[in-house]
């Protein structure tokens, strides 16, 4: 079984993804041929639309377009320093998944409907695929890991809605009662869930764990022990391309066409792995 492993990274992440993607595509690498794909926040997004047949190329070319549904925002000082503070007195992602719930809470945003209509604008299908596709999100009172897939009962909207609610930016968003927020909060990229595959590709706009979070190297390395991965990261075009803020719209189209440069140079070692 082949995997598709999608992780967060905000709208510059989204369109880093689709350039990667298109890139590959381009050079004859077929990432959407994947038995199952695992998305995360931004990889959230990327993911179902892959998994529901939406043309890459289509898709990196409207990274390219100005974002008429996206809000811009960043990450304030305080609440950069409030996920410090929340993740680095956390014993385990449980804990730090409780502390950042917390600060999604009491945080005020936007309204939660206002918010779920700038995702749905992102998601030309709307209903989950028959291609195995999990979405993560976390509870905001557990802390725990929640997995969405197409048997969850939950809208796919919803699900992606859940999965890109970045704590203290992004209102939580409540499925069946419960808020949830972003699954980055537990994995960048919750490369675990691709623990059946035999080959595993990771697309992680970001790649690095902080405190008890597991960053996707680590990951990776538990991967190994059983199947075949390859982890492709931003390359220096590519951040410098992103910038220091990955929810700025106006930076897409950099990124997207960085994505689509550093696809070049990546194809040659994910072509081994795929075409086997």
């Amino acid at each position: 079984m082949r995997a598709l492993v999608l992780g967060g990274g905000g709208l510059t992440g989204i369109a880093w993804e689709w350039g990667v993607i298109a890139g590959l595509a381009t050079a004859g690498i077929d990432l959407t041929t994947a038995d199952l794909v695992v998305g995360t926040s931004a990889g959230s997004v990327v993911g179902a639309q892959l998994a529901g047949g939406v043309d890459p190329e289509e898709r990196y070319t409207r990274q390219l377009g100005a974002p008429d549904s996206e809000l811009a925002a960043r990450m304030h000082p305080l609440t950069t320093a409030r996920w410090g503070w929340a993740v680095l007195r956390a014993r385990d992602a449980h804990q730090a998944g409780r502390n950042l719930g917390r600060v999604a809470l009491r945080s005020r945003t936007m309204p939660e409907k206002v918010r779920r209509e700038v995702i749905a604008s992102r998601l030309p299908v709307k209903t989950w695929p028959e291609r195995a596709l999990l979405i993560t999100a976390v509870d905001a009172g557990s802390g725990e890991r929640v997995v969405f897939d197409r048997n969850s009962g939950v809208e796919l909207v919803d699900a992606v809605a859940a999965s890109c609610a970045v704590p203290g930016v992004w209102p939580p968003v409540t499925v069946d009662g419960r808020r949830l927020i972003d699954g980055g909060v537990h994995s960048p990229a919750n490369a675990d869930l691709a623990g059946e595959a035999d080959v595993v590709v990771i697309l992680a706009p970001i790649v690095r764990g902080f405190g008890p979070i597991p960053s996707v190297d680590r990951q990776a390395a538990e991967l190994r022990a059983h199947a075949r991965v390859e982890v492709v990261q931003p390359d220096r075009a590519a951040l410098r391309a992103i910038g220091r803020n990955v929810l700025d719209p106006a930076r897409r189209p950099g990124a997207a066409r960085a994505g689509r440069a550093q696809a070049a140079s990546e194809a040659g070692r994910i072509r081994e792995v795929w075409s086997d």
